[in-house]
């Protein structure tokens, strides 16, 4: 399946596990209605019995039937209440489950090495995928080898590993584990994950009652008379009552999370391109002492969402929620060696080394294309379809992650050290828009003064000489590693920015494309907006308005103002709407195209149901790569649109020089 399809899978899983809920809280009320009936038969002095009749069904027949109804009732006014509760908890996202763990986020400008192998890692399967670089938490105290992904969507996820994963792995197998855990992110499983942690909540509250009552009882604040007895009784009761849902809800995790597991391994090696890298992390799960185990309370819950095994469970063949990692290993190695990869493995390094960029650092990788072309202009032949150009959104493609490590390396050390920090962040991200004209970049910085932000465009003015030695490969991953920082600064941060962006862009009175661009991910990814929601729309056809705005300015973006320009423009729009189905659809006018219209579509086409979003952005890749060829702007409008999305793109386009591949 493709991304697309994952997404829509998820969902509809979703339907089915609350299918399997439903069945498991049935359960948990006739166990209810089962311990009523025997308690209240109990304190009866006799039982009359019909003749015939066993003393069991007679017991049954003895209880009032509205003390089955009232303990139903009361029994689904707590499932239901607990699961409400957690999923209300849960409102955030990754952020709220990373903190449910004890887990803590590292800075983005963190000194540890150990932290800032992790960091650099995260960011560059980010920018190879497209998504945007998760915030990544460390389970401090935990000494097994483990790591889950959260979150409700792709531009809002978290990463976060044990302890124990930080300091047994080395880069290379670390770079596997979160390969693997970024088919999570991009396949749908986040979504899923979080809502059966919130469903299931429910179904073993009880068993957490039980425990409670018992301990209360147990530790002398339960009374010291004759009822402490039946106290202790009732606590025994729910407690076993309570592991009815906890049988369930293991059930349902493990028939959920299995598959999943052996699908984010194999993407794991087919992004890495290592089949070692994945198969070396789950061997150290073996000879660790610790395994993948989770000593945290709150282990149980997220047992779905971890790596490894991370709790054990009784029956371990049936409950267990991830395949045996000898499994796990043969699927993705089947010539794996133990005692061999053991004897040859590189131990984690103390420092994280720089990546190798020989003869890359000082090139403008738009002085590659043809001599005298602006960068924006330069064209590139394209042999995907449209369908198979849809299929790269949210695709793990092999040889990424190098080109993405490539491209930190050649980013000047001082704005990637400035772009850990919320201000160098959005200083890096102004001076990305400032004209190579001095007269016109203080005339930029004087609006943005102006606006209320002349610190930050002071910050900027520092920055400029660096940004502009950078050629359009760098800028959505310069924005994408400015995101961490600045999602983690306060509102009236993101305020500011988002003010002197407006004012530089406006300061000539025009947009550019670049602009355009530079504006509508930054403001996507930090404008409060209600989180992830069920789709509003399950066609094209229904957004009919903001589809046709936006394939208006993807099929203008490769036409010139020439003579041939209206064909051009009819042509590639056309080639858009039929993939769309809005035949007869007509295109917007250029001089009708506004910054506010873009933008607003964009947000309006969120709404789209995962298999709706395909369909748009095959017609967007049809208007744009009809003719066989792309430009970058092209390509770089393209990547922005997945990004606000949620459907991330790799880089589309690749250049060799001499010291080896660039992409964008």
């Amino acid at each position: 399946m493709n991304f697309f399809e994952h997404q829509d899978a998820a969902r509809r899983n979703t339907r089915v596990m609350v299918a399997l809920y439903a069945l498991a809280v049935v359960a948990v009320v006739l166990a209810v209605d089962a311990v009523i009936a025997a308690t209240y038969v109990w304190g009866l002095s006799e039982l009359s019995m019909a003749p015939g009749e066993s003393g069991l069904a007679a017991g049954f027949r003895a209880v009032p039937a509205q003390l089955y109804a009232w303990g139903a009732l009361a029994t689904l006014a707590v499932i239901l209440g607990a699961s409400l509760a957690q999923m209300l908890k849960l409102r955030e996202g990754g952020q709220a489950i990373a903190e449910m763990i004890g887990a803590r986020r590292v800075s983005p400008d963190t000194r540890d090495p150990l932290e800032r192998r992790l960091l650099n890692v995260v960011e560059e399967m980010a920018i190879a995928s497209g998504a945007r670089i998760p915030a990544a938490y460390v389970m401090e105290g935990e000494g097994g080898i483990n790591a889950f992904a959260a979150g409700y969507d792709v531009s809002n996820a978290v990463v976060a590993v044990t302890r124990g994963a930080l300091e047994t792995l080395n880069r290379n197998e670390l770079q596997g584990v979160i390969a693997h855990e970024f088919s999570h992110i991009l396949n749908g499983d986040m979504w899923l994950n979080i809502r059966m942690l919130g469903i299931l909540a429910g179904i073993v509250f009880i068993s957490a009652i039980g425990g409670f009552i018992m301990r209360s009882v147990g530790s002398g604040r339960g009374r010291k008379d004759s009822s402490s007895g039946g106290l202790f009784a009732i606590g025994l009761a729910l407690f076993v009552i309570g592991y009815v849902g906890l049988f369930f809800a293991r059930l349902i995790k493990a028939a959920v999370s299995r598959q999943r597991e052996f699908l984010a391994d194999a993407s794991s090696v087919q992004f890495t391109r290592n089949p070692d890298a994945i198969a070396g992390a789950l061997d150290q799960i073996q000879a660790s002492g610790r395994g993948a185990l989770v000593a945290n309370r709150y282990a149980e819950d997220l047992a779905h969402m971890f790596f490894g095994q991370g709790i054990s469970v009784w029956f371990g063949g049936l409950f267990d929620t991830h395949p045996a990692l000898d499994e796990r290993i043969r699927r993705v190695n089947p010539r794996f060696q133990p005692s061999g990869y053991r004897g040859r493995r590189i131990e984690p390094a103390a420092t994280e080394a720089p990546a190798a960029v020989s003869g890359l650092a000082g090139i403008e990788v738009a002085a590659l294309g043809p001599a005298g072309a602006r960068a924006s202009d330069t064209v590139h032949a394209w042999g995907r379809s449209a369908a198979e150009s849809a299929a790269l959104v949210g695709s793990l493609e092999s040889g990424k992650a190098d080109i993405a490590r490539r491209l930190l390396g050649a980013l000047p050390p001082v704005l990637l050290d400035r772009l850990r920090e919320p201000e160098g962040a959005g200083a890096s991200v102004l001076a990305l828009l400032l004209a190579a004209e001095d007269r016109v970049m203080e005339e930029q910085l004087a609006a943005a003064g102006a606006a209320g932000a002349a610190r930050l465009a002071e910050a900027a003015r520092t920055l400029a000489p660096e940004a502009r030695g950078l050629g359009p490969a760098f800028r959505l991953p310069l924005i994408d590693l400015a995101l961490p920082a600045l999602k983690a600064a306060p509102a009236e941060t993101h305020a500011e920015l988002l003010k002197a962006l407006e004012a530089v862009i406006l300061a000539d009175r025009r947009v550019s494309l670049h602009e355009f661009v530079v504006l509508t991910l930054v403001r996507s990814q930090l404008d409060e907006r209600p989180k992830r929601a069920a789709p509003k729309y399950r066609t094209v056809a229904g957004a009919r308005g903001a589809a046709v705005t936006l394939l208006s300015l993807l099929a203008l973006a490769g036409c010139g103002r020439g003579p041939g320009a209206q064909s051009e423009f009819e042509a590639a729009f056309s080639a858009g709407a039929k993939e769309m189905g809005l035949e007869g659809a007509a295109g917007s006018a250029r001089d009708a195209l506004t910054l506010e219209a873009a933008g607003a579509a964009l947000e309006e086409l969120r709404g789209l149901a995962p298999l709706a979003k395909a369909i748009l952005i095959k017609g967007l890749f049809a208007a744009v790569t009809g003719d066989g060829k792309i430009r970058l702007m092209e390509a770089e409008l393209m990547r922005m649109v997945g990004a606000v999305l949620d459907c991330p793109l790799p880089p589309l386009l690749e250049e060799i020089d001499p010291s080896g591949p660039v992409g964008y």
